[in-house]
């Protein structure tokens, strides 16, 4: 439970943030690219989405629910996942739980988020600073890769876990695929869980599906997410989330934002931080103009929880 200083602090960092958001308009923006390049989805290709959208919300359920598959709409929604294991407490610990979907021929890795009440004091509060990757969990990672603090360190708690049970799905399920998810802090955590996995499974194919993503590590993060992971991120409409840290601390968003617009269309947003109007970061141009109602959902339907 965060004390009440640390919520002082946070709130009134907040405050400075969305002062300098505010006259600064989120800074020096990359440059815009042509407007034909942004895609509408179609009906099929937002569909395709959803089994792991419900992975994604699924990550906040109880890992006594995840292990047996009996959580409920959540668990209903992917009828034959096998689950293979979970863990954490949902306070110290984010739950997580992986298992195998035999008819999408995928290993699953889901982490859990958590609410924008949280989820925006961890990511603004004084104490994070950009760090590089621990060498011992991402064996010959680039040293000019950085990233926010908090995320790796809630990512080093279990990572070691999560390995050893995708391991097990792998070695029980005959798959070489693996599809890591999640939303708000649990989807920060699945991309650094998409640098890591192959890491330390050479020869594994990857797949992330994240959804309320803040921004996660510098821009040499950025390049390297784009080069080496299929990453796509679900934005919903004026989340706040998406565009914090901000970009004036140094973080950067990876390619692969679908950004779900007010009219609950979905686009495929070009580049990194595309500042579109269409796009997260140029529709959410300082935190004064994001929305936490957002946040959850809908995502075509689904919204975030257990």
């Amino acid at each position: 439970m965060a004390s009440p200083s640390f919520l002082c602090r946070s709130r009134a960092l907040l405050a400075v943030l969305g002062a300098v958001f505010f006259s600064l308009r989120v800074g020096a923006s990359p440059v815009r690219r042509l407007a034909e390049s942004i895609a509408t989805l179609s009906a099929s290709d937002i569909a395709s989405f959803k089994p792991f959208t419900f992975y994604a919300s699924t990550g906040y359920c109880q890992p006594s629910q995840t292990l047996t598959w009996t959580c409920g709409a959540n668990c209903d929604a992917n009828p034959n996942f096998q689950p293979v294991a979970s863990g954490g407490d949902g306070t110290d610990v984010q739950f997580w739980f992986v298992g195998f979907d035999p008819t999408l021929e995928t290993v699953i890795v889901s982490h859990q988020g958590t609410d924008p009440s949280k989820i925006v004091p961890l990511i603004t509060d004084a104490d994070f600073f950009l760090e590089k990757l621990n060498t011992t969990l991402f064996p010959g990672i680039s040293s000019s890769i950085e990233v926010h603090s908090g995320f790796a360190a809630e990512h080093a708690k279990t990572a070691t876990s999560v390995l050893a049970a995708v391991k097990t799905a792998m070695q029980q399920s005959g798959l070489s695929k693996v599809t890591v998810v999640g939303h708000s802090l649990g989807a920060a955590l699945a991309l650094l869980e998409s640098v890591y996995l192959p890491l330390n499974l050479p020869g594994v194919t990857l797949k992330m599906f994240g959804y309320g993503l803040p921004r996660v590590g510098n821009q040499a993060f950025a390049t390297f997410i784009d080069g080496n992971v299929d990453l796509s991120h679900v934005n919903n409409r004026e989340d706040l989330v998406p565009i914090l840290p901000g970009k004036f601390l140094g973080f950067h968003h990876p390619q692969g934002e679908k950004h779900i617009q007010d009219d609950l269309s979905w686009l495929a947003c070009p580049g990194e931080d595309d500042t579109d109007k269409r796009c997260s970061t140029g529709d959410v141009p300082n935190i004064l103009e994001g929305k936490v109602s957002d946040h959850d959902g809908p995502y075509d339907g689904v919204t975030m929880g257990c």
